[in-house]
Parts: C-alpha cells; structure tokens; sequence
C-alpha cells in the first residue's frame, strides 16, 4: 500500500478505536485477535502507523466492517466534525511544533472523547464561518502567542544580526544610513531598488513596498521617509541573511496562506529593529533613562530619535528588551489608528507579556475608553492639526487606574501621523503593570507631573455614568443590571 497522508493515518486511527470501544474490546482482546502487538495497535490508534494489506484485512474482520469501509475516509457521524476539521487542513497548519506540542496528542485527545471534542470542534468552526475568520487570523493568533511565550526575545535573531554587522562591517554608531543598507541590498544580495516604483498604481498607495521575487526587485512608496526606507531595508536585509524563503510580497501580510510566511514576516521585522538599536547601547540608554527622578517626555523621545527609529520601532525594541534584561515581564502594546473624518479608533496591532491585560481589543462593535492615554493624545494631535499648532510627535506618560479591578499600569504613549496613509494618525503605547519590580526599575514613577486617570475598557462595559467623554452608552452595564433586578425580583417572589 502506498504511503499514506497524515489525515489519512488520522482517520484511519480514529476509526480503529471507535469501532474497537463500540465493541467493548480492549487492546489486549484486539491484539489477541488480530496477532498484532499492543505497541503497534496502540500507534496505529494515534495516527503513526498505517497497517499493511494484510493487517488491514485482520482488522476489518475483528472489527466488523469490510476492508474498503475501514479504508474510506468518511466518519461515522460522531466524528463528522472531526473529518470536517481535517479537511479544513486547520490542524496541519497550526504551528504546534512551535509551542512543544506533539501533533499525535492532538489526535489523542480527539479519540479520547470524539464526541464532546468533536461538538467543541464543530462550535469553532461554526464561530469562524458567522464573524468571517480566516486561516491568517488563527495564524497571527498563533504568532501573539508564540511571542509571548518567549517573551518577545530571540537570541538567535539576536545573533545573526551581530553576524551581519560584523560580516558587512556596520559602523558601531547609529542611526545607519538608508544609502548604506541600500547599497549592502544592491551589490551583496543582487537587488534592483525602484524608488517610486509603487507611486504609479493608486489602489496600492498604502503599501510601504513590494517585493519582486523574480525580478529581486524592491519597489519603494515615494512618501517613505528615509527612516522608514531605512527599516524597510533591513527587513530585507533579514530575509536575505537568515535565509527566510517563505514570505510576503507586501510590506505588511495582506492574506497568509501558510503561517511560515507570517512567522518570516515577524522574524524579518525583528531584525531590522535590532539592527537599527542594537542592544547594548540600547540597554545602556533605558536604564539611564528608567534612574531620572523626573518623567521626561523629551528625553524618553530622544532616544529614540538618535537612533532615528520610528515609534513602532522603538516600542518594539522596548518589548524586547523590558522582559529580558529589566524583569519587568508583564507589559502589553497597543497601537491605535485614528480617523477623525469618522472619529473612529481601531486597534491593529497588539501584545500581551505574561498575561491577557486589561487594555485589549475585546469587544466587537464597542467604544474604546476615551481616558485611555492613547486616544487622548490622538484627540490631542488632531486638535493640534486643525489648530495649525502641529507637532510632528507628541509624547505621555499616565498612571491607568482600571476601574472594578487592582490593575493599575504605567502608560507611555507617543502619537504621530500616519505614513504614508494621509488623514490618518497612529499611537503606540507600552503600558508596564506597576508592581514592586517597576518601583524598584523605573525611579520617576511616583512622579506627580504624571496624570492620573480611571479607565475602563470600553463605553459599553464602563460603571461611570458621568464620564465626560463617554461615547457611547453603558448597554452592557445596562443589561447587566436590567438582569440582576429581574432575578431579585424573582427572588422575592419565590419566598
């Protein structure tokens, strides 16, 4: 019999046992049976082992059905969702190698309770159907999850960076000029870098740059600045040297169709930040910065202009280094879009360190909490726009008070435009859960000048009635506490 695929080995597994219990046999009784091993039978069971002709045949006859029945991919209805689950191909595409997780316990489990696991099973698909999930939402799930179990620090990337600066000769000094990585990319990595060469197509304006890999051509968005030409290099750069083949096209993943890419992606923006603030320095400027007694905003910007790093560079180099080399491991990071045309907020990119934080895009349809920081400061940079008082980066620091809950973080938020996106604003925010690791690492916390604000997480979900920029109504509260008087009631009347 030729070589069987792994669903194939599945569902011939999971066939096995269920006719196996639903005839009340246990291993040895099969074993005696069919004059196979209990080893054997017991991996067969699990999906790693698909039995010759003959043994098949055995198989068939203990168990009752005809050797074509036993070999067909169809399941019996218990275990419909399951067959529908493989098919999908979801399980073979989850990165679960990545997070120590045999794919044979998987299957395991399944066996174990086809029906209940089978029901659960059938419920997420079904919830990925009704909200229009798609392979690349488990995908970048997958990739949250790995960063932060590995708290968002990779020694190897880490390593093939200092490789590459020490193989291509890098200055020490920082920033790296754009013309520098541009000319590593052209005459090291044979790339041909069309400048504007996105400019001419409008429906991809948005796009910071596209990759050509039969042409090795690099087509760059006219309205980079030269910091963000200086990143878009070394992602490449990160590609070309860590040997990563599977990846996007696109500056940003618009669809994954394996989560290789999506983890490529992740990788390659690693490198490029660890090369444009290299860690030592690096580390040496947050804990001079973390020792002043005072909150300064204009230097907390500082560094990261002298290393003319973006602030998503920056964040992300924070979220790096922060767990690692400063303990303070429970951390998350929100970047917000802002549309003033439609005043609309939207979380596009976010990390959790250590534990789901409270801040979080949690509620479909919902008001963020206008009190966040990093919608304040967005209201404030737009303000500043219409005013013609604009300042090209704005930074905050508060002190986030979680209403209903001892949670309470320390904020630092920078908000700028959007690039190249026009009308549009970004914010970027690092929030640190004040504990006694912060107060011993970060000397201006108690600091007075620092706001101080309650918040909750959305409008819907929020307890203070007289907010002064609520944006919506409290309809969960509301139906929340329309509930707890109709079971009162109910109460009384059963005394």
């Amino acid at each position: 019999m030729s070589a069987k695929t792994q669903n194939e080995r599945i569902i011939f597994g999971l066939k096995v046992k269920h006719l196996r219990q639903e005839h009340h046999l246990s291993f040895a009784d099969l074993a005696r049976e069919t004059g196979m091993s209990i080893s054997y039978l017991n991996e067969i069971e699990k999906g790693k082992k698909f039995p010759k002709n003959d043994k098949v045949e055995s198989l068939a006859k203990v168990l009752g059905v005809t050797y074509e029945g036993l070999i067909s991919l169809e399941l019996d209805k218990s275990l419909q969702p399951v067959s529908e689950l493989l098919q999908s191909n979801f399980l073979n595409e989850l990165p679960l190698d990545l997070f120590g997780i045999e794919l044979a316990k998987v299957v395991d489990i399944i066996a174990n309770a086809p029906v209940r696991v089978g029901a659960f099973i059938s419920t997420l698909l079904e919830l990925s159907r009704n909200y229009a999930l798609r392979e690349e939402n488990f995908y970048f799930g997958a990739l949250r999850s790995y960063l932060e179990l590995h708290h968002n620090y990779f020694a190897d990337i880490e390593a093939a960076v200092q490789r590459f600066t020490e193989q291509y000769d890098i200055p020490i000094q920082r920033p790296i000029s754009e013309k520098k990585l541009k000319m590593l990319l052209e005459d090291r990595f044979d790339y041909e870098i069309v400048e504007n060469g996105i400019d001419q197509y409008p429906e991809l304006a948005n796009l910071r740059s596209i990759y050509l890999p039969e042409k090795k051509q690099l087509l760059l968005n006219g309205s980079l600045t030269p910091m963000q030409k200086a990143f878009q290099f070394g992602k490449e750069l990160g590609f070309s040297f860590m040997g990563l083949k599977e990846r996007a096209k696109t500056s940003s993943i618009l669809r994954s169709q394996v989560f290789e890419e999506v983890l490529n992606h992740s990788k390659a923006i690693y490198f490029s930040v660890a090369l444009h603030l290299p860690l030592d320095p690096f580390l040496a400027d947050m804990r001079q910065f973390f020792q002043k007694k005072k909150w300064d905003g204009e230097a907390f910007l500082s560094i990261m202009q002298n290393y003319e790093a973006t602030p998503e560079m920056f964040f992300h180099r924070l979220t790096n280094v922060l767990p690692q080399f400063f303990g303070l491991s429970k951390i998350f990071f929100l970047r917000f879009i802002h549309n003033p045309s439609n005043n609309a907020f939207d979380i596009d990119k976010e990390l959790h360190l250590s534990r789901r934080h409270q801040p979080h895009g949690n509620g479909l349809f919902e008001h963020y909490c206008r009190r966040w920081v990093s919608l304040s400061l967005l209201k404030d940079l737009h303000n500043m726009q219409q005013e013609g008082t604009f300042m090209n980066t704005i930074v905050r620091a508060q002190h986030s008070q979680y209403i209903g809950t001892d949670d309470e973080y320390l904020c630092l938020t920078i908000a700028r435009p959007a690039y190249p996106e026009p009308n549009r604003n970004v914010s970027v925010t690092i929030g640190l859960l004040i504990n006694d690791e912060l107060r011993n690492k970060v000397h201006f916390l108690g600091d007075p000048s620092i706001q101080v604000r309650q918040v909750n997480k959305t409008c819907e979900r929020c307890t203070v009635l007289d907010c002064e920029v609520r944006a919506a109504e409290p309809t969960v509260i509301q139906k929340r506490d329309k509930l707890h008087a109709i079971q009162n009631r109910l109460k009384e009347l059963s005394k």
